[in-house]
């Protein structure tokens, strides 16, 4: 069958929920046994996310081949459970460079580049990549941005083009919007929805679908009203009132008829019964009342929890297998520099430090990795985590606290963490990490490989620093021990502590690939320690993969 693409659209206010909304839909059509996958259009001129700041814009998420991407896609696999690869995450840094590169080599023969065709043309070209790339029958793209912004022009241009040419039976359009409450009146206002409708039609696109986001319920007057004013079928209409369970939007859309309605749209058949039996259990599960265990999260951007969202999802994936609810402690790491937010460190039951960059808030987060070691707190390291972990290590053992990485102290006499060889003649700063899956050889014995339950492991990575063979010895007679290696030995992927309940670092981010239904096993072992050391009763609840 011929290719069917999903467009969705934001319209009023941004941060609507478009990607969650698209995640859930792609859920719906796999359990109707399509092979999905997605894509992010994002209009931002970098080129990608990699070297901005997470106050900005949330975590980079990194994928198997090492692209730096929207926290969007976190959402695309964790809802889909599918691998996506670096075409899924398109910005228009992307679309001018690979333009004007290719103006430079005199591909256009002189002639004049413009918007359109030039830039749109590479938008479609990059848009139906995706298909090609990942054998995929339904593909949804997402725009992110509201209608409206100068910047978004392009991609919905490109969006009007390809109906044209892949056909109106082959394309659909989905506007997901907010209807704001007025608190005054104590209603709510279809009114923005009406203009930003207005406005997408303006430039040639008729949406197929509205999802109308609210806070509150939607009458259905309202939902009759979008349909009328906005000229989109009433079937079509479709509220999403704000969950609490996040996991609970594909059962959402699932009792609205969404999927059907899109099948139906596309001219497709439901290939088998969609069964959500296990993951109505899972929503259960998490509105089960359940004992709690406190983790430290120790970072520094910890104001904007979306900084950390993988990691705050996979504790979220460990604790719900385990029958227990994780409360996530936000420590800022420079407040523990500055004697602050001790006594939240005292309190928790686990202690995360998870990765980032540069020199703020270092010594707080070695301050947490040493109160964990002597305190038998258990303790996960992510990237950084387990760097600093190394370099609190070393301030003990050779009581020196000059000890420390050579990314926040050049002239630091014990380097236990530096520049990976091949960095070391790397000026520019995006894309040229050390990115994407690379493969861990577990020794038999330890924490890591009883946690996985095998011997090879593939895990994806993002940093520029790594541990110090020079000190590998040193360490592992005091007590450390290099439970994860790259196969040929050259790389520490894992190390933890012989003598502690569970202190483990690993250099790459496990976070990235844990699954709703299938939580990771470092985070699993790791939300077991803290429940052991709080004395709280797990009950396991085993589910098998959706």
């Amino acid at each position: 069958m011929a290719t069917k693409y999903i467009f969705f659209t934001g319209g009023v206010v941004s941060s609507v929920g478009k990607g969650v909304t698209a995640a859930a839909i792609g859920r719906t059509l796999k359990e109707r046994g399509f092979a999905v996958t997605a894509q992010k259009l994002d209009p931002y001129l970098n080129v990608d996310p990699g070297t901005m700041s997470p106050y900005q814009h949330g975590e980079v998420y990194v994928l198997d081949d090492g692209a730096e991407t929207d926290l969007d896609l976190g959402h695309y696999e964790r809802f889909m459970d599918v691998r996506l690869n670096r075409v899924c995450n398109t910005t228009t840094g992307q679309i001018y460079a690979e333009i004007i590169s290719k103006e430079r080599r005199g591909d256009f023969l002189g002639g004049t580049i413009q918007v359109i065709p030039h830039i749109t043309n590479e938008i479609k070209r990059r848009i139906t990549l995706v298909a090609k790339t990942t054998n995929a029958e339904i593909v949804l793209v997402e725009v992110g941005g509201t209608v409206g912004d100068i910047e978004s022009q392009p991609f919905l241009e490109s969006l009007r083009q390809l109906r044209r040419e892949l056909g109106r039976e082959n394309t659909m359009y989905i506007h997901v919007t907010w209807l704001p409450y007025i608190g005054a009146t104590g209603e709510l206002k279809t009114k923005p929805t009406q203009h930003s409708v207005s406005e997408l039609r303006s430039i040639g696109i008729n949406p197929d679908m509205i999802i109308a986001r609210s806070d509150y319920p939607v009458e259905r007057s309202l939902l009759d009203k979008i349909s009328l004013y906005c000229d989109v079928d009433r079937r079509a209409v479709v509220p999403m009132t704000t969950t609490s369970v996040l996991y609970e939007v594909p059962l959402l859309l699932e009792e609205a008829g969404v999927a059907d309605f899109i099948l139906e749209r596309l001219g497709l058949e439901t290939r088998r019964q969609p069964d959500w039996n296990l993951w109505r259990r899972l929503v259960a599960q998490v509105r089960r009342e359940k004992p709690k265990v406190k983790i430290a999260l120790v970072g520094k951007y910890v104001e904007l929890h979306d900084a950390y969202m993988s990691v705050r999802e996979a504790l979220k994936h460990a604790a719900l297998h385990l029958g227990v609810e994780v409360e996530i402690l936000w420590i800022h790491a420079t407040d523990l520099e500055r004697g602050r937010s001790l006594e939240m460190l005292e309190e928790a039951h686990g202690i995360l430090v998870p990765g980032g960059f540069g020199s703020r808030g270092i010594e707080g987060k070695i301050l947490a990795a040493r109160y964990a070691r002597t305190h038998k707190v258990p303790y996960l390291g992510l990237c950084l985590g387990m760097q600093l972990m190394v370099v609190e290590f070393a301030r003990y053992i050779f009581n020196d606290e000059r000890a420390n990485s050579t990314e926040f102290d050049r002239t630091t006499p014990y380097p236990v963490i530096d520049l990976l060889p091949e960095q070391q003649q790397i000026t520019e700063m995006g894309g040229t990490m050390r990115l994407g899956l690379y493969p861990c050889q577990l020794k038999p014995g330890t924490k890591a490989a009883q946690a996985y339950q095998e011997s090879l492991v593939q895990e994806r990575h993002r940093h520029r620093f790594e541990f110090n063979n020079t000190y590998r010895q040193v360490f592992e007679e005091a007590g450390m021990i290099f439970s994860g290696l790259s196969p040929d030995g050259r790389l520490v992927e894992i190390a933890e502590l012989a003598d502690h309940p569970f202190m483990l670092g690993t250099q790459f981010h496990p976070e990235f690939l844990s699954r709703p239904t299938r939580p990771h096993p470092l985070f699993k072992a790791f939300v077991k320690a803290a429940c052991e050391y709080a004395r709280v009763p797990i009950q396991p609840f085993e589910m098998e993969a959706v």
